[in-house]
């Protein structure tokens, strides 16, 4: 098979399009021909040299997310059958024309779906799922503040919050992508080169503050995130984009009896992977169906154009999710 390697530490320049050795299936293994895979904040720190595969996965292939056609069936893996079209959550590997894949963690693609928007699926309705359900308790009724509301995790985290019968505070950095977010649901938007989303929030609240704030930032906003928080606020917080390091003021913290967690997908282990593709099975995917929940493609590009599609991310253009087609 062909693959994107990650050739050396670097630009997207690194990436190449490479034979690679055929995947070799387990007995509780799913053969996957992958038919297009999406890109993640984290490929682009892979790729960079910052964030090693976790030991399953290929060490030098990126990609966290796929959709493809079943090829091969393990002798113990029930339910699936040659010609299936299936998505998943990875360790890494996508950016691949074929993988393996253990059954459990498969997921059968709508028929209304096409491929491309498969792809765009899963690490980005997991991750916000797992942080507003399973970490975060959003409730009807609540306010939820979702940061970088364009993302590929704050375009499923707006329509998940909306979905639950929330309310949807979202900031971006341009008009445009905050009308594309209000098309999604986003009742308040917030643009944050122009407003200060904490008086924003202070003010459309009367004070009380958001229930709930999921972040892709970390430490920039981390005072302005506590300030927003209302008495027994969650915050979880999905990545670091601005930085790691912040000197913390916990009376805050006390004062407000306020829960922070932090969370990661990709490093957890496929039982916790399962578990989670389960929760998606029963509490998202009939959401597609209905048309509650829609994927969001921003641009597609062939799998030869890898590097080309990095550059556009790290462009910061994208409303949704960049695919690549195999």
């Amino acid at each position: 098979m062909r693959a994107i390697v990650i050739t050396k530490p670097g630009g997207p320049e690194v990436l190449q399009l490479r034979p690679y050795a055929d995947p070799l299936p387990g007995p509780e293994d799913l053969l996957i021909e992958v038919r297009a895979a999406a890109l993640n904040r984290a490929d682009l720190i892979q790729r960079r040299g910052n964030y090693p595969a976790p030991p399953d996965a290929p060490p030098d292939i990126p990609g966290l997310e796929f959709s493809g056609v079943v090829a091969g069936v393990g002798a113990k893996a029930p339910g699936f059958a040659p010609g299936d079209r299936v998505m998943g959550l990875l360790g890494g590997g996508g950016y691949a024309e074929r993988l393996t894949l253990h059954h459990a963690m498969a997921v059968r693609i709508p028929d209304a779906m096409t491929i491309e928007e498969a792809a765009s699926i899963p690490e980005v309705f997991f991750t916000a799922y797992d942080a507003l359900f399973n970490w975060c308790r959003l409730e009807m009724g609540e306010r939820a503040l979702i940061h970088a509301c364009g993302s590929g995790v704050g375009v499923a985290a707006i329509q998940l919050a909306k979905a639950k019968g929330a309310m949807a505070f979202g900031t971006a950095s341009s008009e445009e992508k905050l009308a594309q977010a209000v098309q999604l649901g986003l009742d308040v938007p917030i643009n944050y080169r122009e407003q200060d989303f904490a008086a924003v929030v202070r003010e459309k609240t009367g004070g009380r503050g958001v229930d709930v704030i999921l972040d892709v930032i970390g430490a920039p906003y981390w005072e302005k995130n506590i300030a927003s928080l209302a008495v027994k606020g969650r915050m979880v917080i999905v990545g670091t984009m601005g930085g790691a390091r912040h000197e913390v003021n916990l009376g805050a913290l006390l004062a407000k009896r306020l829960s922070v967690h932090g969370t990661s997908l990709r490093s957890r282990s496929n039982v916790e992977k399962m578990l989670i593709t389960a929760q998606f099975r029963q509490h998202v995917l009939p959401l597609f169906a209905s048309g509650k929940l829609r994927p969001v493609v921003d641009k597609v590009f062939p799998l030869s154009e890898a590097a080309e599609a990095h550059r556009y991310m790290e462009s910061n253009a994208n409303f949704g999710k960049i695919v690549l087609k195999a």
